[in-house]
């Protein structure tokens, strides 16, 4: 109940960053958001707590504490000088008014966080308003979307994934990414546990090379419209367009293979030959041409798979020694 009380006021709230729009301001004591303070003082429950600044946050409570130093070489931190024009974003912007919470610090006694807003109570939703406020999609492109991917539906907020307070590196690393995505996604897990997968696990790759968590206008939120164009990024000799092309699957690549794992060779969902059996039912012999092998016995032993003829099955522009591509064969 709580959550959703908490939910319904940010929204009541029309926290929609009318704040950043003042990019010609310089930077001055009061943090950014400011025309949304009785809003947070509100959420904090105590009309009577002030914005006091970073100094005072940073200073009376965190001033041995490495959240002061990986602030001030955070984004939101020194990195954004106050010649940028750009507006403050300091402590109090994403945790309210602190002015109650260091009233009556002293070496005794710690700083009154009950005082500041309880972010991680937020359910998924507020929390991302928290961001949203300066993040808009006017401001930052691949949010566009957000409010409909398919993260946002599911109780993940900006918090899951970016570090706040963690230096100068907010995104989440190459070798930080797999851990974080395989907490949710158990079953892509299982499928980079294949003999065949593409080098996520060891941190040659990374999900975001792929998919754009934030926003996207697919179900797997690849970063492309088709499939093909996600994959030729990185496998650029399949592109195309051929002269002579396989039909049907041209534009999609997982219609034979497994883009994170596969028990098979090359990422294939089902193993040569069956795999083309699926669709190319029988194999007429009679295209054989006067120096192909004709004895059946010896092309089952010798050529177990399709590719073994059939080498160009992504495309070619050239001819087949029958006078066509059709076949995609050598």
């Amino acid at each position: 109940m709580r959550s959703l009380r908490l939910l319904a006021l940010l929204a009541a709230s029309g926290i929609l960053i009318a704040a950043c729009s003042d990019v010609g301001s310089l930077r001055s004591t009061k943090p950014l958001l400011s025309t949304v303070q009785d809003f947070e003082l509100l959420l904090v429950g105590n009309l009577e707590a002030d914005y006091i600044g970073d100094e005072n946050c940073l200073k009376k409570c965190h001033t041995h504490d490495r959240i002061s130093r990986d602030f001030k070489l955070s984004i939101h931190g020194d990195q954004i000088s106050a010649e940028t024009g750009l507006p403050l974003v300091n402590c109090e912007s994403c945790h309210g008014p602190g002015s109650l919470a260091v009233a009556n610090i002293s070496p005794e006694q710690a700083c009154n966080s009950k005082s500041l807003l309880p972010l991680h109570e937020f359910p998924a939703a507020a929390q991302a308003l928290i961001c949203l406020k300066c993040h808009s999609a006017a401001s930052t492109p691949n949010l566009t979307n957000w409010n409909s991917s398919i993260h946002a539906t599911n109780e993940v907020s900006c918090f899951s994934c970016h570090k706040l307070h963690a230096g100068p590196q907010q995104k989440l690393g190459r070798n930080e990414q797999y851990e974080a995505c395989i907490e949710c996604h158990s079953r892509v897990e299982m499928e980079f546990a294949q003999f065949s997968h593409h080098p996520v696990p060891e941190h040659k790759m990374a999900c975001t090379d792929c998919h754009d968590p934030h926003n996207s206008s697919n179900s797997t939120n690849l970063r492309g419209i088709q499939i093909k164009a996600v994959c030729t990024k990185c496998h650029m000799e399949y592109q195309g367009p051929f002269v002579y092309e396989h039909a049907d699957v041209t534009e999609d690549c997982s219609v034979c293979h497994s883009p994170h794992g596969s028990p098979n060779d090359n990422l294939l969902e089902v193993g040569e030959p069956f795999l083309c059996l699926q669709c190319h039912a029988g194999h007429n012999s009679s295209f054989m041409s006067a120096g192909a092998l004709h004895d059946t016995s010896r092309k089952q032993a010798f050529y177990s798979r399709c590719t073994d003829c059939h080498s160009t099955v992504h495309g070619t522009d050239t001819p087949t020694v029958y006078g066509e591509g059709s076949f995609l064969a050598r």
